[in-house]
């Protein structure tokens, strides 16, 4: 169904989460490729899940692995970007084959001026931010309003959990690239409660 802003489901790791999230909307799904995630998939698995999907972005993401690595298994999963959680230098980024996203934290004390410089100097090299998860507590309405302008001068790509309730409204007034969830794991092969991930779809259906 059409959204009203592109959605990413970050950690795929079983088919009805590919299947679901695929056919509910979502822009992209990622997949964790590094072995120094503990819940790294093979390049094997990835390419099972994603032949069962069409229409979506497949993102692979990374920690350590060297830029060498991570292009090899690009190629091998028909990855369409690659989710970094490392900074890495602009020569290494060059020799990326893809397009890259960076992996971002929120800092809840970080001045502005020193998030200013982060993005600006990194803006360049990367084809967005993603800042997954929402701290606790939520940013204040001044925070809110340095991420409103923010999110117009780069491609930042918020968790859902930023919204303090409605999804929606918080998607209009700050207007990020798209929003990210989190998938989740299967009850047993080919059961899986989306009550809760529906919810979220619901609220974004244009």
């Amino acid at each position: 169904m059409p959204l009203i802003v592109p959605v990413m489901v970050r950690g795929i790791n079983n088919l009805s989460d590919a299947r679901y999230c695929a056919g509910m909307g979502a822009d992209s799904l990622t997949f964790r490729l590094d072995s120094a995630f503990p819940d790294a998939l093979t390049p094997e698995t990835v390419q099972e899940l994603s032949s069962w999907v069409a229409g979506v972005q497949l993102i692979g993401e990374f920690d350590t692995l060297p830029i060498d690595q991570i292009n090899s298994l690009a190629r091998q999963c028909g990855l369409h970007a690659v989710l970094l959680h490392r900074r890495h230098t602009p020569d290494e980024l060059a020799e990326l084959t893809i397009p890259a996203l960076r992996a971002i934290n929120w800092i809840p004390d970080m001045l502005p001026e020193d998030v200013d410089m982060l993005l600006r100097e990194q803006a360049p090299h990367y084809a967005g931010f993603v800042i997954a998860t929402a701290p606790q507590p939520l940013p204040n309405p001044a925070e809110v309003t340095r991420l409103t302008e923010h999110a117009r001068m780069y491609r930042i790509w918020l968790g859902a959990g930023f919204a303090p309730d409605n999804l929606r409204s918080y998607v209009e007034a700050v207007n990020p690239a798209g929003i990210v969830l989190q998938g989740g794991d299967e009850i047993k092969p080919g059961l899986r409660d989306f009550d809760e991930m529906e919810a979220v779809f619901e609220q974004l259906e244009d």
